[in-house]
């Protein structure tokens, strides 16, 4: 079973780079996409039992991704937030760490280790499933 993963990205080319990236090199399916902040909570909030992943950007068409993790803080504890920012400074390591996020990569060099992260909880995911 695919990893369930939502995308919450504003850049359209990194959006299907990502996608096409974690599809062929993780066991990760794309469930679907936002590129703001109220598309992102409103889907992943109305959705609950349907998603394993999210992946967030920070800085988006409308909206912060922030505010998309602070309305999932509630989430179940198998399901995974990560951040993939430009951004990854380590005051928003801390602020994303303070709102329950799992993992913050950036996205001009951390793309492998998401990569492995996604590979990582696949496999964790899927023995607890089976």
């Amino acid at each position: 079973m695919k990893l369930r993963t939502y995308i919450v990205e504003d850049n359209a080319t990194i959006r299907e780079n990502l996608i096409g990236t974690l599809e062929e090199l993780a066991d990760v399916q794309a469930i679907g996409t936002a590129d703001s902040e109220d598309d992102g909570k409103a889907w992943l909030m109305s959705n609950p039992a349907d998603w394993d992943l999210a992946i967030i950007d920070l800085f988006l068409r409308q909206g912060s991704g922030l505010g998309v993790l602070e309305a999932c803080r509630g989430r179940k504890r198998a399901q995974k937030m990560v951040v993939l920012s430009n951004y990854a400074t380590p005051d928003v390591r801390m602020r994303c760490a303070q709102l329950g996020v799992d993992a913050v990569f950036d996205k001009s060099n951390e793309i492998d280790a998401l990569v492995d992260y996604c590979i990582e909880h696949a496999r964790s995911y899927q023995s607890t499933r089976q």
